[in-house]
C-alpha cells in the first residue's frame, strides 16, 4: 500500500510533521474524499493518525477531506456491497444486517464534533507515551444513519443485556488485541447515537470508516467505531482490553509523573468543557488596530455558556460573543475584537464555560495516558 521509499521518508523525519500523504495509502477511496487540496498534518503513517491544522478549523463545518483521521489499525479491506452488520448476545432473534437494509431504517442526522481523548497529549508534561496529537485531532461533521436503538430493538434486546460491545473490522497487527468498545445500554438506546453512513451529505469516506461507523454524540472520539461489523449486547462490562484497560482515566488526582493503580482508574465517557482559537494564527504580524479572534468551544453532551479572553495572562477576562450554529453536541463559534493600540508582543488566552457551570482550568490535570487536554487555549501575536 505504500511505497519502501515512503517508509524511509517518513522515517527519516523522526517524528517531525511532515505534511504530505501519499494518496498510494488509501488506493481504495477516492482521492478527493480524503485530501483533496488540503493536506493533515500526518501523525502516523500506517495505521494512519493525521492532525487537522488549526487553520482549516475556521468552518463550523469541517470538510471531509480536511477532518482528523484517527485509527488505531492498518484500514481494513471493504466490500459495501457484501458487508453486514451483525446483531447478537443477549438478544431474542440474533440478525445480520446489510447496509441496504440499514439505510431503509428511519434516517436521523445529528451534528457531531469529534475529538479524540488524546488531543493537545504533546502539551503534557512530563511527556506520555502515544500519538503526539497537539490542537487538531477534533473535527465536527453532520452524520447521517439508522438509530442504534432501532437496529437493537429489530433484535430484541433481553432485560438482562446492560452494555453495548461496538466491534469494528480492522484487524491488529500480532497479538494486539482486537479493538473493541462498550457503551453503556442507555446510552445505545439514545435517539442521536446512530449507526451511521452518510458524512456531510456523502457516503462515509473509506478512511472514515465506510460502510458503516458508530456515532456516539458528546462521547471522547473511540466510541465512534469505524468500520463497525457487530453490536454485541452483554450482561457485564466488556473484559476487551480497550473497555478493562485503554482508555480509562485517573479517579483522583495524581502527580504529574505519577504510576496510578488499576483500581484507581475508570472509563472515559463524555468530552469536557474546551475552546480553540482558530483566528488569528500563532505568531502572526499585525498592523496597530483592530484584531479579530475567532475560535470554537465545545463541551460534550452539554452546551457552551460563555467564552472569555484575557489579554493580561488571564489577570482579567473580557466576554466573547457567541454566534453562528449552535447544535447540542457540536462546537459554538465565538469572536471578540482585540483592540491593539501600540506595537507590542500580545498574548491572547480563551476559556470556556459550559452549562453545567464547568470552566477551562488554568492548568490540566495530568494522568498517563495523555487525556482531555482542556487548559486555556493561547496564541501569541505581534502587532507592528
Amino acid at each position: 500500500m505504500i511505497s519502501r521509499r515512503d517508509v524511509l521518508f517518513y522515517l527519516a523525519a523522526g517524528g517531525v510533521a511532515v505534511r504530505f500523504a501519499p494518496r498510494e495509502l488509501f488506493a481504495q477511496a477516492p482521492p478527493r474524499q480524503l485530501y483533496g487540496k488540503d493536506k493533515l498534518i500526518i501523525r502516523s503513517v500506517r495505521p494512519p493518525d493525521f492532525e487537522t491544522p488549526v487553520s482549516l478549523l475556521n468552518a463550523f463545518i469541517t470538510p471531509n477531506d480536511a477532518f482528523y483521521v484517527r485509527s488505531h489499525m492498518p484500514i481494513p479491506q471493504v466490500d459495501a456491497a457484501s458487508w453486514t452488520l451483525k446483531v447478537g448476545g443477549e438478544v431474542n432473534s440474533p440478525l445480520t444486517l446489510s447496509v441496504d437494509e440499514i439505510r431503509k431504517l428511519p434516517a436521523t442526522t445529528v451534528t457531531v464534533t469529534l475529538e479524540c481523548a488524546g488531543n493537545g497529549r504533546a502539551f503534557f508534561q512530563p511527556s506520555v507515551a502515544g500519538i503526539q496529537w497537539e490542537k487538531g485531532a477534533v473535527s465536527t461533521a453532520r452524520f447521517t444513519g439508522a438509530r442504534m436503538a432501532d437496529v437493537l430493538k429489530k433484535a430484541g434486546v433481553k432485560s438482562g443485556g446492560i452494555n453495548v460491545e461496538m466491534h469494528a473490522a480492522d484487524r491488529p497487527p500480532g497479538t494486539m488485541p482486537a479493538f473493541v468498545r462498550q457503551v453503556p445500554m442507555a446510552k445505545a438506546m439514545h435517539p442521536d447515537t446512530l449507526v451511521a453512513y452518510a458524512m456531510n451529505g456523502e457516503p462515509i469516506p473509506l478512511v472514515h470508516g465506510a460502510p458503516l461507523r458508530a456515532i456516539v454524540p458528546g462521547w471522547e472520539g473511540a466510541y465512534a467505531i469505524k468500520w463497525l461489523n457487530a453490536l454485541n449486547v452483554i450482561a457485564k462490562d466488556s473484559d476487551s482490553f480497550w473497555v478493562a484497560t485503554g482508555y480509562r482515566y485517573p479517579t483522583r488526582r495524581v502527580a504529574p509523573g505519577a504510576a496510578v493503580d488499576a483500581k484507581d482508574l475508570a472509563p472515559l465517557t463524555g468530552l469536557i468543557v474546551k475552546s480553540l482559537i482558530t483566528t488569528p494564527s500563532d505568531g502572526s504580524t499585525h498592523a496597530v488596530g483592530k484584531v479579530q479572534v475567532g475560535g470554537f468551544a465545545w463541551a460534550g453532551e452539554d452546551d457552551i455558556k460563555a467564552v472569555d479572553v484575557s489579554l493580561d495572562n488571564g489577570a482579567t477576562w473580557q466576554p466573547a460573543r457567541l454566534t453562528g450554529e449552535q447544535a447540542r453536541y457540536a462546537w459554538r463559534r465565538f469572536e471578540f475584537e482585540l483592540n491593539a493600540q501600540r506595537p507590542e508582543s500580545y498574548l491572547i488566552l480563551s476559556r470556556a464555560t459550559d452549562s453545567r457551570g464547568r470552566m477551562q482550568p488554568a492548568v490540566s490535570q495530568w494522568n498517563p495516558s495523555g487525556y482531555l487536554w482542556n487548559q486555556y487555549d493561547s496564541v501569541r501575536i505581534d502587532v507592528k
